[in-house]
């Protein structure tokens, strides 16, 4: 069960949220004729990879970018593609392993930075495992919160975990939208005929849905969250990594089947009514060299946005720990 009872008037105020308008859009290309939007901030840093996943854009670490500069990183901050300012992919390419490639590129082919850290929830957390796990000493640490961790169902039933009750593969009391996104896209985008249908229907989540614990986003801060999605072809972008469990190929699958040894920071948002609190078990199972998981109250699955005010020192502390281990030099990331 969420932990209640966190009223809102007990909930320390968060970082000012920035103007929409706050940072430069950059745009670099990717893949033939696909360019990825993304900001990028604290040039000079260590550079710090964050992954929103769904239903977010880069607009969800909008507390979190100045807080990370301020600390010493250099902050890069994408949209995927298909997602907020980001090209549409042409031939309707987008997967887990498409999404790590795509960043991958980005961060190391474009900006120029031989290894990084990785921060990522929801899919953005998936495709960081991938990438540490396919681009060998690329990523030098994670930070991973709610989200579907790699399933080694072997290692979680010897570990005791009720592996058929897993919420990362049921859909639950809340999970009805994953059978929608994935089984029925055609269906549910005829009845979100509207771009005002749209951005209803993202609302959701960041409201009676309860994915955020109550009151952490106001009317002002759904607005800005849902505005991206407006758009038939982005919201039907968004959906498309429901539907590989219902059809949709991939060229690749993602590299999930493993234990992840790197160190790696694991955050829970207490509120969260999509992923379930046995994501804190199987985590423990999965990453060998952890801190955490660190469970915060008074946040649910948008937890960096939600407790920016513990998300954004706790990680500013954990990759400078990485940063002053043997063989991590300060300047490795460039």
């Amino acid at each position: 069960m969420p932990v209640t009872g966190y009223e809102n008037r007990l909930r320390p105020a968060q970082p000012p949220t920035p103007a929409a308008d706050a940072f430069e859009i950059h745009r670099a290309e990717v893949a033939p004729g696909l360019s990825l939007a993304y900001v990028r901030e604290g040039v000079g840093g260590y550079p710090l990879l964050l992954i929103h996943g769904y239903p977010e854009t880069k607009r969800v670490w909008w507390r979190n970018i100045e807080p990370l500069v301020a600390a010493g990183y250099e902050v890069i901050v994408p949209d995927l593609r298909g997602h907020g300012d980001s090209d549409l992919s042409a031939d309707d390419t987008y997967d887990l392993v498409t999404y790590s490639r795509d960043l991958h590129t980005l961060v190391h082919d474009v900006l120029g930075h031989e290894r990084c850290g990785v921060v990522g929830g929801d899919v953005g957390g998936v495709v960081a495992v991938d990438m540490a796990n396919r681009f060998e000493g690329f990523v030098e640490g994670l930070c991973f919160f709610d989200t579907v961790p790699p399933l080694l169902f072997d290692d979680f039933a010897a570990a005791g975990i009720d592996v058929a009750n897993l919420t990362a593969i049921s859909d639950g009391p809340t999970g009805d939208y994953r059978h929608r996104q994935g089984a029925e896209p055609d269906v549910l985008a005829a009845e979100l005929s509207t771009p005002a249908h749209r951005r209803a229907y993202i609302a959701t989540m960041y409201g009676p849905r309860l994915w955020a614990s109550p009151g952490t986003f106001s009317r002002d801060d759904i607005d800005f969250m849902t505005e991206p999605w407006s758009e038939e072809a982005r919201l039907r972008a968004g959906w498309a990594v429901y539907q590989l469990a219902h059809g949709r190929q991939a060229e690749e699958w993602p590299i999930l089947d493993r234990k992840v040894d790197l160190p790696t920071l694991l955050f829970y948002g207490a509120d969260d009514n999509v992923v379930g609190a046995d994501f804190m078990h199987c985590c423990e199972v999965v990453f060998t060299n952890r801190v955490g998981p660190l469970v915060l109250a008074g946040a649910g699955h948008f937890l960096q946005w939600e407790r920016a005010d513990v998300f954004n020192p706790t990680v500013a502390v954990f990759f400078a720990g990485l940063k002053a281990l043997p063989g991590v030099a300060p300047e490795a990331g460039r």
